[in-house]
């Protein structure tokens, strides 16, 4: 199913971040994404169900949250942070501000594990994959 994702701040992302990106208030904060629960409904979705976003700039395994801002149905919300930064464009394009918002992206259910975030680092940043994958987009 097609969706248009949106990242942004959020009270307990912003909480989050000053604990710690390894902490537990960041992870339950930001390892998620946000859905209109007729979406979750079609995709035959629960919540906490570890979920795929894939957008033309990489995938991410997230947690599938019910939006309380809804109906908003074929949209989708990822807070700041490690997991959203996947998902985004890495390139600034000279603005000093990657394009967060009106992203094409997929949602499908998954076996994989959520990765924390020092994980997450590791895999998409320390290990050369983002700037890599950037470079294929470019």
């Amino acid at each position: 199913m097609e969706f248009i994702l949106s990242t942004g701040r959020s009270i307990w992302q912003g909480e989050g971040i000053e604990a710690g990106c390894d902490s537990k208030l960041y992870f339950d904060a930001c390892a998620r994404v946000e859905m209109d629960p007729d979406d979750m409904m079609c995709l035959g979705l629960k919540e906490n169900d570890a979920v795929k976003v894939k957008t033309r700039y990489g995938e991410v395994v997230v947690y599938a949250k019910t939006s309380t801002q809804t109906p908003h149905r074929g949209l989708i919300f990822m807070p700041f942070g490690t997991w959203a930064n996947i998902v985004v464009q890495p390139s600034t394009e000279c603005t000093g501000m990657p394009n967060c918002k009106c992203i094409p992206a997929t949602i499908e259910k998954t076996d994989e594990r959520v990765l924390g975030a020092h994980e997450a680092i590791k895999i998409y940043y320390a290990d050369g994959e983002w700037e890599k994958r950037a470079e294929e987009l470019l």
